[in-house]
């Protein structure tokens, strides 16, 4: 018999789903598999039956909008109404590659620009990179999955899905109605494995792509094990900042920066984490910041007023504390009421008690302003993937740029300004693979393109840009004295 993966809900502990893990022999009939799809030409999917499936797909999702939903936040913990965006912005995400694939193109290259290349046409054509491993993370369980799966079934690579464990449920749905639409089941096979089975799979000489969603420790781990030729995405976490200057308006601006980090407990890549303030304006930002963090209503992911949901485990809510209270021993002010209350589980699951008496259950951490921690603690220096928003004082810009830049996480930053001067100066020296003016970090539409630099990640993420990188050019030349 399989072992069992017994997925539950990290608010009150219920069981959602009980999957069998795959092992050794499980691995090799899927890697078998999508091989066996690759190798057989017959096999492949013509650009149109793709389009086909997928727009199926897409009304499929359509008509079951409230399961999709309810399913993602129970597993995942984001509130309802969060979840609800997530799925319609997965929806939109398929639409988003059907358009793609009417873009997908070789272009002409030129000939007859010297004597040696007369009498020649030459063009590229786009083909499938090969067999596709998604390895993905838990805090959008369903659009993650849409991320990474969709641009390869529209570039016509077949692909092996491992989804997060804690999360693995909107992923098998998101499977099981590509199937329903028409996807052959070899062209797309799901499956909760072992760490050590994941690195197998992906060092495999067979997996053409792999694109990973995780930790950066992982992410590079797997890239130093690849076979030769492996194409490799990574989307770590960034530590992100956002500096905000003299003339910004607190009252304009403060809500949607409570929003970039509190939103889904602060378990999003691009959180804003580290915001830098004009000394000016500094203290009534952050006190303005943590009255809005007293507000938001902390509980029941399925309730549709919640605001922030639990976070994914109890260790995860642990460890936050213990950085919270180094950054505190070091002089940094909490600003945030630690005696809000806030709904519970009604279960008696996990009701034990610890020292932070923020939590009612183990996995629940109040959303929490600290003001001027140390730069070298762990909130300043990592991403810390929690509900905890940092501000700090600057006088002078340069050195607020310079703080913001002192990491070797770099992926979405954002700066507050009413000056045109300053907006494209700072953007221009802030190291970011995106600047966000006068809006939170944690912005993102589904086309655009969206990736961390250096220990932040590789690769270029966004539905296009993935549909681009799990292809591959073809040069074709053709010699003909009829061509002049």
């Amino acid at each position: 018999m399989p072992e069992i993966l017994t997925v539950r809900s990290p608010y009150n502990g219920r069981v959602i789903r009980e999957l069998p893990l795959a092992g050794e022999a499980e691995i090799e009939n899927a890697l078998q598999r999508v091989s066996a799809v690759l190798g057989t030409p017959s096999r492949w999917l013509p650009k149109y039956h793709r389009i086909e499936i997928l727009d199926r797909l897409s009304r499929l999702m359509e008509s079951q909008v409230e399961a999709l939903t309810l399913m993602a936040a129970e597993e995942g913990g984001k509130p309802y109404q969060d979840s609800k965006v997530e799925v319609l912005r997965a929806i939109n995400g398929v639409k988003i590659a059907i358009a793609e694939l009417y873009n997908l193109r070789g272009e002409e290259i030129p000939m007859g620009m010297t004597a040696a290349s007369v009498n020649r046409m030459a063009f590229t054509t786009r083909e499938p990179i090969g067999v596709v491993l998604a390895i993905s993370a838990f805090n959008h369980p369903l659009n993650l999955i849409v991320h990474q799966v969709i641009p390869a079934v529209a570039a016509g690579c077949p692909v092996i899905v491992k989804p997060a464990s804690s999360t693995p449920v909107s992923c098998f749905n998101l499977v099981r109605l590509l199937h329903e639409a028409g996807l052959p089941e070899d062209h797309c096979i799901p499956l909760v494995c072992s760490r050590q089975l994941a690195e197998k799979m992906a060092a495999d000489p067979r997996i053409a792509y792999l694109t990973f969603i995780g930790s950066h420790a992982v992410g590079w781990h797997l890239r130093s094990i690849l076979a030769p030729g492996t194409r490799v995405a990574l989307e770590h976490g960034g530590v992100a900042p956002v500096i905000i200057d003299k003339t910004s308006d607190i009252e304009e601006i403060t809500p949607g920066i409570a929003k970039g980090g509190f939103y889904h407990a602060g378990q999003v890549c691009v959180s804003v984490q580290r915001v830098f303030v004009h000394e000016s304006i500094a203290r009534p930002f952050a006190q303005k910041l943590a009255q809005i963090a007293d507000t938001l209503k902390v509980g029941d992911p399925l309730d549709p007023t919640t605001d922030i949901g639990p976070m994914i485990t109890p260790e995860e809510v642990q460890r936050v504390q213990l950085w919270v209270d180094e950054a505190v021993a070091g002089g940094a002010e909490i600003l945030t009421n630690e005696n809000s209350k806030f709904q519970i589980p009604s279960a008696s699951w996990r009701t034990k008690q610890t020292q932070n008496s923020k939590l009612k259950t183990q996995n629940f951490f109040r959303p929490t302003v600290l003001f001027n921690p140390p730069p070298n603690a762990l909130v300043s220096t990592r991403e810390v993937f929690g509900p905890v928003i940092c501000v700090y004082r600057y006088s002078d810009l340069a050195d607020a740029i310079a703080q913001a830049n002192s990491l070797r996480f770099a992926f979405q930053a954002a700066v507050f300004t009413k000056d045109i001067d300053t907006a494209l100066s700072v953007a221009k020296k802030l190291n970011a693979s995106a600047v966000m003016i006068n809006d939170h970090t944690a912005f993102r539409v589904d086309w655009m393109p969206f990736g961390g630099r250096d220990e932040s990640g590789v690769g270029t993420g966004g539905i296009p840009y993935t549909m681009r990188e799990m292809t591959r050019e073809k040069l074709i030349v053709m010699r003909s004295e009829a061509l002049e």
